[in-house]
């Protein structure tokens, strides 16, 4: 469990910004009480609700209750195809439940309710609040934003991580997605930054590391 401050505080309304849950509710709920948001403050998350950890169904489930705010990430992603039927090959199927699909179903019953395949299919690619710009894996560097496609944006990882040059002028690229201490000089727990980017997607389920971060990104 993480909580990381960044940017001057203020009375202002916080923005609350979450990365992988991978289905680990109670260290969710643990570092929500820690962070204490109030119903003022606006809470994200980077998407990969689900998967790998035991309680998927309850993580989504609380998300939707209180209302906030998530991202599509690949493991949603690949449910939705994985559950796209006979227009899928098997080949979705075993890759999302040999990447942590199993433990998800098992938390469902293997019975996902159509309320929650309902807010997959609704969740965004990304989230632009401003000064700083929500996704789950990052961006194509080398084209615009309208010719990129949602499993590009659930996916990419080292074409985004190598940008020299930041994608934004004005903005910083917050993700999940790619574990932070596989990146150069980062511990587990630390976070990851880049050529216009920040990753705090620090591994609640790895061995090697264990947290789930909440960053406050507080009015400045």
């Amino acid at each position: 469990m993480f909580f990381k401050k960044i940017g001057k505080q203020t009375q202002e309304p916080r923005r609350i910004i979450i990365g992988d849950v991978h289905g680990s509710f109670q260290t969710l709920l643990r570092l929500l009480n820690r962070v204490a948001p109030d119903s003022e403050d606006e809470v994200y998350f980077l998407g990969d609700l689900i998967d790998r950890g035991q309680q998927s169904l309850e993580v989504v489930d609380f998300v939707i209750k209180n209302n906030y705010q998530c991202l599509l990430g690949n493991h949603e992603y690949m449910l939705l195809k994985a559950l796209a039927g006979k227009e899928v090959s098997e080949k979705w199927f075993n890759g999302w439940i040999e990447s942590g699909g199993a433990a998800t179903l098992l938390s469902y019953n293997n019975n996902i309710p159509a309320e929650h395949i309902n807010w997959f299919q609704s969740l965004p690619a990304y989230l632009d609040l401003g000064d700083i710009w929500l996704v789950h894996a990052g961006v194509q560097p080398e084209y615009p934003l309208e010719q990129q496609t949602n499993e590009q944006f659930c996916w990419i990882r080292n074409e985004f991580h190598a940008m020299t040059q930041p994608y934004f002028k004005d903005k910083l690229i917050i993700t999940g997605h790619t574990l932070t201490f596989t990146f150069p000089d980062v511990k587990p727990g630390q976070l990851a930054r880049g050529s216009g980017w920040l990753d705090i997607e620090t591994g609640v389920y790895h061995p090697q590391s264990g947290w789930l971060t909440a960053l406050d990104w507080t009015n400045q």
